[in-house]
């Protein structure tokens, strides 16, 4: 379960008889709990290939998610890490937004996703030109929203830098109750990562470092770069593709730690791994490294390079890592911590607003 579906059953366990509003909705993709509630979609649902391709139609989200028909509520809450915070909803009805990013291929990240050695010249300049567009406007639909929140420090950076908002930072939450140590604490020599297989993830990085160590990798995950890793994998890296939580949480209670070299927005994985006792090792820039106290509940990469992992992996192993320190900070995550920080942020919104 994706971070972005985590709180929207949260905030259903809050409004269990709220309706959902998405610009698509493929069914059996998302939780039950979710499943269970009117769901209200756009045009974009009969377009052709909309349950695969929906990227395709990214230049009319904007147009999509203004045609949702928002009258008749007494609250507006958006979830959004593309276009939900952009609806447009009655001059008297509030309108809190849970930011997960704002779009990170319109702003500061649009090279690690449309690169030109990728798209070619024609394509990398009409791309441009959409983005530009998209840009504008995402910036100026920023006061449709009456109050953020924000999963992280650094995200509530980019929001203060790109909308020219503040944000209440409210970290995501994660299922600790699932998310736990194995009894026998016996651990595997092997690493994890976990992770949608995309470009802008950096995954090539600890590939490499891997290739270089020759110690075991196990990747967790698919996507648009599955090809291009699969060919940079040596023979100590084993790619499994996508399992069920099940086998996830094996995976994390036996490993020498998570690595992640992306620069995250908040750091989801990172948690997991904590709560099941294990050390994660992440970039010292964004969100992930807001989820550990370097050298006591995990390790800082200092920088997206092969080098700088095979150093941080080196500072892990000499690390005596306590698993129940590691726990316990990872309870911070627990989703009744997160259902307590936003319906105080709820409450403290509204009432500012009266």
């Amino acid at each position: 379960m994706r971070g972005g579906e985590r709180v929207l059953e949260q905030m259903i366990e809050l409004y269990p008889a709220a309706e959902i509003h998405t610009l698509l909705h493929i069914p059996g993709t998302v939780s039950e709990t979710i499943e269970a509630r009117p769901i209200h979609t756009t045009f974009i649902q009969r377009l052709p290939y909309a349950a695969t391709k929906y990227r395709w139609y990214l230049p009319v989200f904007p147009w999509a998610v203004e045609q949702l028909s928002l009258s008749g509520y007494d609250l507006v809450i958006s979830s959004s890490h593309c276009v939900a915070k952009s609806v447009i909803t009655e001059s008297t009805t509030p309108h809190l937004c849970y930011c997960h990013t704002p779009m990170r291929y319109a702003w500061d990240q649009f090279d690690a996703y449309f690169s030109r050695e990728r798209q070619g010249n024609i394509r990398y300049a009409a791309i441009r030109a959409i983005i530009a567009s998209l840009r504008r406007w995402d910036r100026a639909t920023a006061s449709r929203v009456d109050a953020f929140a924000a999963n992280s420090v650094w995200v509530a950076g980019r929001i203060s830098r790109y909308y020219g908002r503040s944000a209440t930072v409210i970290p995501p939450p994660v299922d600790t109750e699932f998310f736990v140590p194995t009894e026998n604490g016996k651990l595997e020599d092997y690493y994890l990562v976990v992770s949608a297989l995309s470009p802008y993830k950096c995954n090539e990085v600890v590939f490499e470092a891997f290739n270089r160590m020759q110690r075991r990798l196990v990747v967790i995950g698919t996507g648009p770069d599955k090809e291009r890793l699969e060919a940079l994998a040596g023979p100590t890296v084993q790619m499994l593709g996508q399992i069920d939580g099940k086998e996830l949480r094996s995976l994390y209670q036996g490993c020498r730690g998570v690595v992640h070299a992306a620069v995250e927005d908040a750091g989801i994985v990172p948690v997991e791994v904590m709560a099941c006792g294990r050390p994660p090792l992440v970039l010292a820039r964004g969100g992930a490294s807001e989820t550990i106290l370097n050298g006591v509940t995990g390790t800082l990469i200092q920088e997206q390079t092969p080098e700088a992992v095979i150093e941080a992996v080196d500072r892990a192993e000499a690390t005596p890592f306590n698993s129940e320190e590691i726990r316990a900070s990872a309870l911070r995550y627990a989703p009744d911590r997160f259902l307590s920080r936003f319906s105080t942020f709820i409450n403290t919104s509204l009432e500012n607003l009266h």
